[in-house]
Formats: structure tokens, C-alpha cells, sequence
């Protein structure tokens, strides 16, 4: 069975939307940040902390993209964008990250790295694979 998480924009997040495409210019920020963190310590650093390569499929065009692993210790996280009421009727938006049945040990631990600094770049509130929430938007 899939394991799901998600990344809620709450009251209190960097910005109240996020689109598909805004979702793959964080990853690929994130992946040149590698990059840089590769270069200063003079190693190819980027593919080993971002392994993946953006796929998509006819039938999830606008709605989700899968990152398909490079090596075999990576095969697939799929990522969507979305939105839905809470529980005073205004329309939240969220990011929801899907590990497929098959997904390895590697694709966990690399889906709640990438969740986690997406988390706190937006300010969003991170409900893990585990169930635990973790909450980086400013709280009262």
C-alpha cells in the first residue's frame, strides 16, 4: 500500500498557493543548492542528494509529476499540488507526496528530506508518512 504526506499551506505560510510548476522550480532550486554544497566541498554532491529525474505522464499533466531514480537504490516519489476546503470553509492549498508500493528505503528517507525542506520554506505545516505533524508556520 502507498504511503502519503502532506505539505498543508496554513495561516501563517510563505504564500497562501503553490502550483505545479512553482513545485518543480523549488526542486530544482533545491537540486542546485546541492550543486553549490558539492562545489565547496569538491564533490559530485548533487547526485548523490538528488538522485532523481523529472518524469511525467500524459494523464497527470497539471496535476503530478513523478522524480525517477537514477540507480537502483531509487525508483520513483510521485509529487501533486491540489486544494480543499478546512474546517472554516476556506479553500487550502497542499502538496501531497506519494511513495508507490514499490518505492525503496532510499525513496522514504529522500521523500521526507525533500518534504521537510519544503516544509520550512514555505512556512507550512508537514504532515509526515508516520502520521506525525511537524509545524513550521508561526503559531500563536
Amino acid at each position: 500500500m502507498s504511503q502519503s504526506a502532506y505539505i498543508q499551506l496554513v495561516e501563517g505560510s510563505a504564500q497562501p498557493t503553490f502550483t505545479l510548476d512553482e513545485l518543480k522550480e523549488a526542486l530544482v532550486s533545491y537540486k542546485d543548492q546541492l550543486a553549490l554544497t558539492g562545489k565547496q566541498l569538491g564533490w559530485d554532491y548533487e547526485d548523490a542528494g538528488f538522485p532523481y529525474s523529472f518524469e511525467t505522464k500524459p494523464e497527470g499533466e497539471g496535476k503530478w509529476f513523478y522524480l525517477k531514480g537514477k540507480n537502483s537504490l531509487y525508483k520513483y516519489i510521485v509529487l501533486g499540488v491540489g486544494s480543499r476546503p478546512d474546517g472554516s470553509g476556506t479553500e487550502r492549498s497542499f502538496i501531497q507526496v506519494v511513495l508507490p508500493d514499490d518505492s525503496t528505503h532510499g525513496d522514504k528517507a529522500k521523500a521526507n528530506e525533500l518534504c521537510k525542506h519544503l516544509g520550512k520554506r514555505l512556512k507550512a505545516e508537514l504532515h509526515l508518512f508516520n502520521g506525525r505533524i511537524m509545524y513550521f508556520n508561526p503559531r500563536k
